[in-house]
């Protein structure tokens, strides 16, 4: 008897106590932003994959509003696509939630990469990156750089089709024209520098440069078989990096894992010779290598590794995809050749960064809605930047509306706040630079009439943009 009383209290308690969850649950979910969170474990993830993502964002802000929830790449996330909302998350309540990637992403760049992380070690290593990027210490690549871009400029001529975007990643990557140098050589780039200056492109990414260049600011001259390497295993990591993270064998993600080990690998034997010389080199590695912090205690050969597997994935795919998509609208709007708002609404248009991931570190609310702890926070960049409220006609290319600075917070291309580009000024004329040999020096016509978008990871037009360059007779 006693026994089945027992029963019968555990049984009670267990109801109640699943009833008090229950209702706790269901309050805190009622919190939340509306949305849908899909099946366990992938949740939308496959929706996501499965179309053209910025539909998958569209339609989840027609049918929810500028703030819902959902889940994808194994996170549960709350998306926001109204500039306040931005502004919030990247500058004003920025301590509320650090930068982060789902891990899939995290550990293929490298955990330890200034832009996962936010306080002292970000700032440290923000100026470090910073001052390898200086007007000092980038002079002396200047004859390089203008050598190599020339070069391969003059190679897409010889009546062949071009992979523009192809092409476009082999030349471009992190480093730039110094300011006296395009003072000196193409007023026509500083007098488009004043201009853009005026639309406060402080966080403007695109970098004009060739692969090799940025490996020389990175690591000084490297021996040819050092190089392919880099290049072979960082393209291998590149594909898979939006890959369904799965680590089957053969597939790209799995594949991606491997290249990482062997960068890893590559950097660790480059990071030894580099200590064992005795001069101080002022490349992006020597500034790493020779940084002390406040207790004298230098980088780990892990944090210069990610870091600088950090730099080159920053730039590369960002800066090819953006310059393709400004030949292509170059191309369809030849007239507009001389204007710097071309740049601006080809920005806009194709918006490379669709948006970017913040972690709340603690249970926020916004607007009355609750952000949980943990949760993934992700500004949507394009939706802002194709909503008519603030640019009316969105779907329309024209470079007109930049005549009038567009409102805070609505145009920002490639972020915002204490984790905007380290070499933001120098980029903003890199870009200019390679724009200004494209449209005074040779003419292109693209090849088929293919108007479709792939992702690999960030939008470009379908096949690469295939074109045939010609150069112009002086």
């Amino acid at each position: 008897m006693e026994g089945m009383i027992l029963v019968h209290v555990f049984v009670f308690l267990v109801a109640l106590i699943s009833y008090i969850f229950i209702r706790r649950n269901r309050r805190d979910m009622a919190k939340l932003p509306p949305g849908s969170l899909g099946w366990p474990y992938i949740g939308e993830t496959l929706q996501l994959y499965s179309q053209d993502p910025n539909v998958f964002f569209a339609n989840k802000q027609k049918r929810y509003g500028e703030i819902f929830k959902t889940h994808i790449l194994g996170c549960p996330s709350i998306m926001l696509a109204s500039p306040e909302a931005a502004r919030f998350v990247l500058v004003t309540q920025a301590h509320l939630f650090k930068p982060t990637y789902p891990k899939s992403k995290e550990n293929l760049i490298g955990p330890l990469a200034l832009f996962f992380h936010q306080g002292e070690y970000h700032t440290r290593l923000r100026k470090l990156v910073q001052g390898s990027l200086s007007l000092d210490n980038l002079r002396g690549l200047v004859s390089d750089i203008e050598a190599i871009s020339v070069s391969t400029l003059n190679s897409w001529t010889d009546g062949h089709i071009v992979n523009t975007f192809y092409e476009m990643k082999k030349i471009l990557l992190h480093l730039c024209f110094t300011l006296v140098y395009i003072q000196v050589r193409v007023k026509f780039c500083l007098h488009l520098y004043v201009l853009i200056n005026d639309f406060c492109w402080n966080c403007l990414t695109i970098n004009v440069l060739s692969f090799e260049v940025g490996i020389l600011a990175i690591f000084g001259h490297l021996g040819t078989s050092q190089k392919e390497q880099l290049k072979r295993n960082y393209s291998i990591v590149d594909k898979g990096y939006n890959s369904f993270p799965t680590k089957l064998p053969g597939t790209p993600f799995k594949k991606a894992i491997m290249a990482r080990r062997q960068l890893q690998k590559i950097l660790s034997e480059l990071i030894s010779k580099r200590k064992e010389k005795t001069s101080i080199e002022k490349d992006l590695l020597g500034c790493l290598l020779n940084s002390k912090d406040e207790k004298g205690e230098i980088l780990s050969e892990d944090q210069i590794a990610d870091n600088i597997i950090g730099v080159l994935f920053a730039a590369q795919d960002t800066t090819a995809s953006a310059m393709t998509w400004i030949l292509k609208y170059l191309h369809d709007h030849p007239k507009l050749l001389e204007t710097v708002k071309v740049i601006l609404e080809s920005l806009r248009m194709a918006s490379i960064i669709s948006f970017t991931f913040r972690e709340a570190v603690t249970d926020v609310e916004y607007k009355g809605f609750r952000i949980p702890k943990g949760w993934k926070v992700m500004p949507l960049f394009r939706n802002i930047h194709h909503n008519p409220e603030f640019f009316p006609n969105p779907r329309e290319f024209d470079p007109s509306r930049f005549e009038v600075a567009p409102k805070p917070n609505t145009f920002m291309p490639f972020g915002s706040g204490v984790h905007a580009c380290p070499g933001n000024e120098l980029a903003k004329l890199e870009m200019l630079i390679m724009v200004h040999h494209l449209v005074t020096k040779y003419r292109w016509e693209v090849v088929g009439s293919e108007s479709r978008i792939q992702y690999g990871p960030f939008p470009v037009p379908m096949h690469g943009l295939p074109a045939r360059f010609l150069k112009e007779s002086t």
